[in-house]
């Protein structure tokens, strides 16, 4: 398999394996969440893909820069100073409170001194992960599998990003829930968030949510290879009715989201334009009915400057 491809995943048979890799990017996105200055809508904790598996991007320790890695090639996260020093967390079998410990000392090893709330969030449970212990398996093909899929959804939400001209986040891997995800903005203010999220206190969610949004991603459920959604927040009255593209999307009333199996864009004869027309139709079905100014925000999608340029 090429990280062209999208691959094919089994994502349900691994779940406790998933469900542990979740709480492990939980410990590491907190701890870039005790280092980084706050950004608008908590913009300064996610994850990014990369060509290994997910990174926290640079981080600053005091001066000292800091990076950590989940390289899911050589299954162990990567802890990496600016100033040259390494340090290594195997990726495998054992529990939430055996990474928790491992992680942090190696952070101390570094001499990196960090304190971070040890408690899950967005999750039923709220085990402390010093207390967690217990064993855990880990599925090393479901893991790679399903960040290779992240490759791919990062591509194509880069693409359907690269449409817009306003106020746009990156493409991100938030911890929290577990997705990568995009976020478009009309530029207006919205309703207080009502929150309700499990283990996370309201305010979060206000903060995420102070201003009107359509947002896209992916994550690891809904399906047994995940799913990939849309939804506008405030909700515009309307669009859950909204025709939106491909067939096999729908909406679901209990997330409020139109949701669309990733199955049924590997499946698909092109999965790019499949992808991009959902993220698309479900954009436009949101922006529309908020009456948002498209074409002060909006812009063609832009030719890659790697493409081959005509000569004279």
């Amino acid at each position: 398999m090429t990280t062209a491809e999208w691959p094919v995943l089994a994502l349900a048979d691994a779940q406790e394996t998933m469900d542990a890799l979740h709480l492990w990017t939980q410990i590491v996105g907190k701890v870039r969440l005790a280092l980084e200055p706050m950004v608008n809508h908590w913009w300064q904790v996610p994850l990014y893909v990369s060509a290994r598996g997910l990174t926290t991007s640079l981080m600053h320790a005091g001066g000292r820069g800091l990076e950590m890695e989940f390289d899911f090639v050589e299954h162990r996260l990567e802890l990496r100073a600016a100033d040259g020093p390494t340090r290594s967390v195997p990726l495998g079998p054992g529990s939430v409170a055996g990474f928790y410990a491992a992680t942090m000392a190696a952070l101390a090893d570094l001499g990196v001194s960090v304190r971070i709330w040890p408690y899950p969030v967005e999750l039923p449970t709220r085990v402390p992960f010093p207390d967690d212990t217990a064993p855990r398996p880990y599925d090393a093909d479901a893991v790679v599998g399903f960040w290779l899929a992240l490759v791919q959804a990062d591509r194509i939400m880069y693409r359907f990003r690269a449409r817009f001209q306003g106020k746009v986040s990156p493409v991100h891997f938030f911890w929290g829930a577990d997705d990568l995800a995009v976020t478009r903005f009309s530029g207006r203010t919205a309703p207080r968030h009502r929150g309700g999220v499990p283990n996370c206190p309201d305010w979060v969610q206000q903060m995420a949510y102070s201003h009107e949004v359509s947002s896209c991603g992916y994550w690891p459920g809904g399906s047994d290879e995940g799913t990939f959604y849309s939804y506008g927040y405030p909700e515009p009255e309307g669009f859950a009715s909204q025709p939106v593209q491909p067939a096999a999307a729908t909406y679901d009333d209990q997330l409020g989201e139109f949701v669309l199996p990733y199955s049924a864009v590997r499946l698909a004869e092109d999965p790019d334009a499949t992808l991009l027309s959902f993220f698309q139709s479900t954009y436009t079905a949101a922006a529309d009915l908020a009456e948002w100014d498209r074409d002060e925000l909006e812009v063609a999608e832009p030719p890659s400057l790697g493409d081959p340029q005509p000569t004279a």
